[in-house]
């Protein structure tokens, strides 16, 4: 009895009250239905901290020491134990910047990390080229996968002293490298799309040469 009196109850309403609740709702309803969801949304990685450093032989060029934040979520947990790889990628860049142009890409360099798991051993592994490291533990492999030591990722002769540059790097989850069912959720579900912003990683002068 009390549903059926209220349409009656906004009838009564004056017409400016009346258009003013309208528009509340479209604006509330539109606000939800343009909030940022699939790509765009993604989230879940902090860049914790990036540095460049000098080899230690002197061959020149440098080298990126990184860590990063993040925990798995539960979705990716489950598909990781269910026998779904994840890839997850670390992107590096270096600039030379331009005042009177756009600012010229030198290095552009990745870096894949395979994490997969298997039943029959009840071991995770953490696969880096060919090159892959068993671990008891889901939290011992995301250890290893959150820090990243010794990267060669600018060779030698191409930083000089004189110039200005500018580098970034971050970290995703590679969703192009999931099967296509996978590939199709992580459109509509942010958890599959992990990812963090570019980091400006400082380029220390004494790398110049």
């Amino acid at each position: 009895m009390w549903c059926a009196s209220r349409p009656n109850a906004a009838r009564a309403w004056p017409p400016r009250r009346r258009g003013a609740f309208v528009l509340a709702v479209v604006l509330a309803l539109s606000a939800a239905w343009l909030a940022p969801t699939g790509p765009a949304a993604a989230q879940g990685i902090a860049v914790a901290e990036a540095a460049l450093r000098a080899p230690t032989d002197g061959d020149g060029g440098a080298l990126l020491d990184a860590q990063f934040d993040f925990e798995l979520p539960a979705v990716l947990e489950d598909a990781v134990n269910r026998g779904i790889a994840l890839y997850f990628v670390i992107d590096f860049e270096l600039y030379r910047t331009r005042w009177y142009w756009f600012d010229r890409k030198l290095v552009g360099e990745a870096l894949t990390y395979r994490l997969t798991y298997s039943p029959l051993t009840r071991q995770y592994r953490l696969a880096r080229g060919t090159l892959a490291q068993p671990f008891d533990t889901l939290a011992e492999a995301l250890a290893t996968l959150r820090r990243v030591r010794s990267w060669k990722v600018v060779e030698a002769g191409v930083l000089h002293k004189g110039e200005d540059y500018r580098a970034q790097a971050r970290m995703r989850l590679d969703i192009s490298q999931l099967p296509k069912p996978f590939q199709i959720n992580a459109l509509t579900n942010r958890d599959w799309n992990l990812a963090s912003d570019w980091r400006p990683v400082p380029v220390p002068p004494e790398l110049m040469r």
